[in-house]
């Protein structure tokens, strides 16, 4: 469903922007054009007043605190890098911003996310970032199951793997929320009260 509002109380949460995730490769975009687009909706919403999220995942260099359990993929060997969970340059550096570090894949779990949302009243959700499948779909679950509007956006969000992209964009975010392109969030902010 394309979105219909931007609530009053709206806030932009922008999942996993960090060195080490945008360097990899990603479909349909690449990660710096998803950094360039979640730019662009991050201007809109400080210029607005409104707040901006930036969610980074991140764990000791030895992984001692990553989540536990098993997996049929195992983690990599290995340390890992200096740097590697570091908002990148381009969304960083801005003191109203809230920054979340989380642990797992979506931003809610073992987090002060929804704290931070509350206190200032937030009541919309409008998500973006890398991977679509996996951190974005898991903050958008739980936003959803915590009663918030959700808005994706679509053209600012890139996966690992086309079909799994895909597969959140057409079958999963519709039953969570309403999506809309950048263009189309800016433009409704624009003609949303703070």
């Amino acid at each position: 469903m394309p979105v219909t509002t931007i609530d009053t109380t709206t806030a932009l949460v922008l999942i996993d922007l960090q060195n080490a995730v945008v360097g990899r490769p990603a479909t349909p975009l690449t990660g710096t054009e998803v950094v360039a687009r979640a730019v662009e909706l991050a201007d809109a919403f400080r210029d607005h007043g409104a707040p901006v999220v930036l969610v980074r995942v991140t764990a000791r260099a030895d992984r001692s605190d990553a989540a536990p359990g098993r997996t049929e993929i195992p983690r990599p060997p290995g340390p890992l890098p200096a740097g590697w969970d570091v908002i990148v340059d381009d969304l960083a550096g801005h003191p109203g911003d809230i920054n979340v570090a989380k642990r797992t894949w979506g931003a809610f779990y073992g987090t002060d996310l929804d704290l931070q949302l509350r206190r200032r009243g937030v009541t919309q959700v409008v998500l973006a970032g890398i991977a679509t499948s996996i951190g974005v779909e898991s903050t958008a679950r739980a936003a959803y199951e915590h009663g918030y509007n959700v808005t994706l956006v679509t053209d600012a969000m890139a996966d690992l793997d086309a079909e799994a992209h895909r597969n959140s964009v057409e079958r999963i975010f519709p039953l969570l929320g309403e999506s809309a392109t950048t263009a189309e969030i800016i433009d409704l902010l624009a003609t949303t009260r703070a």
